[in-house]
């Protein structure tokens, strides 16, 4: 199993995690229906598959790999999870 977040880059820069979903490994066609479905005319619209079995895992993995070498925050609007900033 592999999680699926799904969100958006809000006007500060943050990534906000709307939803989170468990697909199959290798399933790339419920990946793409459920990515085309959230998409939105701004193109602020943000995806990431992460193979980890829980949503926790996935908010850290999105919070390590997108956002913190920006400076800005990851908000998990999904299940309200806070990643861990010291990670080092």
């Amino acid at each position: 199993m592999s999680t699926l977040l799904l969100g958006r880059w809000d006007s500060g820069g943050n990534l906000v995690i709307e939803e989170s979903h468990q697909i199959e490994d290798g399933d790339q066609t419920a990946v793409c229906t459920l990515v085309d479905e959230q998409d939105n005319e701004n193109n602020d619209a943000w995806a990431g598959e992460f193979d980890v079995d829980r949503h926790r895992d996935a908010v850290q993995r999105a919070y390590e790999e997108y956002v913190a070498h920006e400076g800005t925050r990851l908000i998990d609007e999904a299940e309200g999870h806070e990643p861990l900033t010291d990670f080092d």
